[in-house]
């Protein structure tokens, strides 16, 4: 049987979609976090053969179902089936568990582990935040505004299609986080972990970006703009992103790869290349920009 990450995942997401579940009524069916399956929708990683068992049988499919070349028809008895499981599992939790919605604006927190939390949104402005862990959290949708976040732990958490705006942000670990469409406006970002993050559409206007470590990090039509970055490394693929009017001080490109990513202004000499290639779209842009383009060349 062939799978694949991203077969498999959409083939998940289909079937839980309709048969009315919730990523966490199927997470609470296989005991795994509903980061977990989100991943395995995202294609991101891929539940093991006994998982895969269990998903069978809890989704009411064949094993087959998962494989890339086999198509199934999900039946109706199938769907109202495990819509009555979905509906007895929900009856039975707590009703304290249901709807919770945690506003932590205006809050001093300090060494405190709310690692798991949900459901915040617009619950987390003007807030002190210092040594706290909010590892493997969902903080997609967050609005985050007027905040100082220090020391903290944001490790494998979802921050998808979040505002962070005016904020202060230092010495925080992201690594491994969904970064996913997020913004960035008017913050400073200063001794942060994003090792192996996921900055797929992010943009980032009129901040600091400085000394963050940003290893084995995604980065796809992502823009920065009006901003000062400073102090990193970038490596891997970046591709189709923009750097417009950024001032940019002690900036590596190392074995990174540039294909269609834009550069405008006039202050690219504080970047450096080592081992790098991009295609011609872009080596114009720097050229153009009087970047200093020893240790790049072009893409055949």
């Amino acid at each position: 049987m062939m799978l694949n990450s991203k077969s498999v995942g959409n083939k998940i997401a289909t079937v839980r979609k309709k048969m009315n579940l919730s990523q966490a009524d199927l997470a609470q069916q296989v005991s795994i976090s509903p980061q977990a399956v989100g991943k395995w929708e995202r294609g991101e990683s891929m539940p093991d053969i006994a998982t895969l068992n269990r998903l069978a049988e809890i989704l009411c499919v064949d094993l087959n179902y998962f494989s890339e070349t086999f198509k199934s028809n999900v039946s109706e008895n199938q769907v109202e089936t495990t819509k009555k499981q979905s509906a007895e599992i929900s009856s039975s939790k707590p009703k304290t568990n249901l709807g919770l919605s945690w506003n932590m604006s205006s809050g001093n927190w300090v060494d405190a582990d709310f690692s798991g939390l949900n459901n915040l949104k617009d619950k987390f402005s003007t807030s002190n935040m210092k040594n706290c862990k909010l590892i493997d959290s969902d903080l997609s949708n967050l609005i985050l505004k007027s905040n100082n976040i220090v020391g903290c732990d944001f490790s494998n958490s979802d921050l998808r299609n979040s505002k962070i705006q005016t904020s202060d942000l230092q010495n925080n670990q992201f690594v491994e986080c969904l970064l996913i469409d997020t913004e960035f406006s008017s913050s400073e970002i200063k001794n942060c972990n994003f090792s192996q993050a996921n900055f797929s559409g992010v943009e980032l206007n009129t901040s600091e970006f400085k000394n963050c470590i940003i290893e084995n990090a995604v980065w796809n039509l992502s823009t920065f703009k009006l901003s000062q970055i400073s102090d990193v490394v970038f490596n891997g693929t970046i591709e189709e992103c923009s750097f417009e009017n950024c001032s940019f001080s002690k900036v590596t490109f190392k074995d990174a790869t540039l294909i269609n990513t834009f550069f405008k202004g006039n202050k690219l000499k504080g970047i450096q290349f080592i081992d790098c290639h991009a295609d011609r779209m872009t080596y114009e842009f720097l050229k153009n920009g009087k970047a200093n383009l020893t240790g790049l060349t072009l893409l055949t």
